[in-house]
């Protein structure tokens, strides 16, 4: 068929395999952005939670027939996966692929409303270009900070032991960190923080670390390491 019309086998591919649901089933009445009838996310921490996946290490194709959302997570954590999954079908997907990559797997949901949800899409990288959260986007983070930073830190961060040595003594801690090179992307993350009074600093323009005890506890209850 692809070669009869001249298109992309995976274009092809899509049309065939990744449909979405129609309407009826579900798809545009969870859409509250443009569904009059819903006035909220069908669930907003797990909304908060799939944009910080999605700003990190999220790319929305919207130059097919139907919008493609697609979220890259490594092999190396299955739970991730899973919850990366489960989130989109609660926010919107009625359906989600896992296409195994080198390395990864692409957790990927068609659908023409996931533009409308994620308006922070565009051509170009995220770094490249400004990302500004809309008011009610701005309204689920606030009610849900911790979601949100789950999601980035699932993404972009990571959680480990760190190790200093003074004046012959090793000290061990556990340590988060946060690295992104879009500032506007990490200027978000520095607000969620906040929101949460946790503590942080920049140890590079495009990293951030939060290393107090308090700070770490209070983190661990909203993110944790991953699985």
């Amino acid at each position: 068929m692809a070669r009869t019309l001249s298109l992309p086998y995976t274009t092809v591919w899509h049309w065939c395999v990744d449909r979405p649901e129609p309407a009826m089933f579900g798809t545009a009445v969870r859409c509250f952005r443009c569904s009059p009838a819903v006035e909220n996310p069908t669930d907003p921490a797990a909304y908060s939670y799939l944009l910080g996946l999605y700003l990190g290490d999220g790319h929305l194709v919207t130059t097919d027939r139907v919008p493609v959302l697609r979220i890259y997570c490594a092999d190396a954590w299955p739970g991730l996966i899973d919850a990366c999954d489960s989130a989109m079908k609660a926010v919107l997907a009625n359906k989600v692929q896992r296409i195994q990559k080198r390395g990864c797997v692409a957790v990927q949901s068609t659908g023409k409303h996931w533009p409308c949800l994620l308006p922070q899409h565009g051509p170009g990288k995220k770094h490249e270009r400004p990302i500004i959260l809309a008011d009610w986007q701005r309204k689920i983070v606030t009610a849900h900070p911790g979601h949100f930073l789950r999601g980035l830190f699932h993404s972009d961060g990571s959680r480990f032991a760190n190790r200093v040595t003074v004046r012959g003594r090793t000290y061990v801690y556990p340590r988060y960190m946060f690295s992104n090179r879009s500032a506007d992307i990490m200027g978000l993350c520095q607000w969620a923080l906040d929101l949460l009074g946790i503590a942080w600093r920049m140890n590079l323009p495009w990293s951030l670390s939060v290393a107090r005890r308090e700070a770490v506890a209070t983190l661990d209850r909203h993110v944790g390491p991953k699985s």
